[in-house]
């Protein structure tokens, strides 16, 4: 596909600022299929370093709240108004996903890109933790690292060379989250689906002098990707 939206960012910019596999590309994909209208209010949890905040902010008309627990609300801030962004249109919070400070129905929306193996493992959380905080009938779109087949605990030895199992684990295929998603009752679950460019969305991130990058590059040199997908879910608040 042509990346309209996410082509909006500088080779520069995503080379210093993303922290996985291209996340603006990511979240392309899903709003392609599942969109949101513009001006909703929409969470972006997870949001890193604010790629995908800036992108819904500015790309897409939404007005967003970009919840991140490792990164800096200031430091955040600053990237959003170097975009020309403001109060009105983009909100930096400091967070942890387990506790989130806002009200119950409060957004339209609910995106996680490439965070939500962290938490999402866990069936109850969902349910207990995020769902409550979308209006009724508002959707929920997450993307996730994710393996084509369950391994249980027999990796083959390309993918332990840049992880421990203890990560690997939060890498799951699609049978276990859709039953995973399945046990929250007022959750519809949509879609859970295979993303495209692949290769293309974790060459950027392998591209990147971040340091967790240098160290993937170890397994995906020796041809870990051949087991590993990016899962897409679509949700809807019944």
């Amino acid at each position: 596909m042509e990346f309209t939206k996410a082509n909006m960012f500088s080779d520069a910019f995503l080379k210093e600022n993303i922290m996985g596999p291209n996340p603006a590309k990511l979240l392309e994909q899903v709003l392609c299929r599942y969109p949101v209208e513009r001006g909703s209010v929409v969470l972006d949890l997870g949001c890193g370093r604010g790629v995908t905040s800036v992108m819904l902010a500015k790309g897409y008309g939404l007005k967003t709240f970009a919840t991140d627990l490792w990164i800096s609300p200031t430091d955040n801030w600053e990237r959003f108004r170097a975009f020309g962004l403001g109060e009105n249109e983009i909100v930096p919070i400091h967070a942890e996903a387990h506790a989130l400070p806002y009200a119950e129905a409060f957004f339209d929306a609910a995106f996680c890109i490439d965070s939500y193996q962290y938490f999402g493992l866990d069936p109850a959380y969902l349910g207990k933790h995020l769902l409550p905080l979308v209006k009724h009938g508002g959707q929920l779109l997450f993307v996730v690292p994710g393996m084509k087949r369950y391994f249980g605990d027999d990796y083959p030895p390309e993918l332990l060379l840049s992880w421990a199992k203890e990560d690997l684990a939060t890498l799951r295929e699609r049978e276990f989250w859709l039953e995973t998603l399945s046990h929250t009752e007022e959750a519809e679950v949509l879609d859970v689906w295979e993303l495209e460019h692949f290769d293309e969305c974790w060459g950027e991130w392998l591209a990147t002098d971040n340091e967790y990058a240098v160290h993937d590059r170890l397994s995906m040199e020796a041809g870990a990707g051949k087991h590993m997908n990016l899962l897409a879910m679509a949700l809807r608040r019944k």
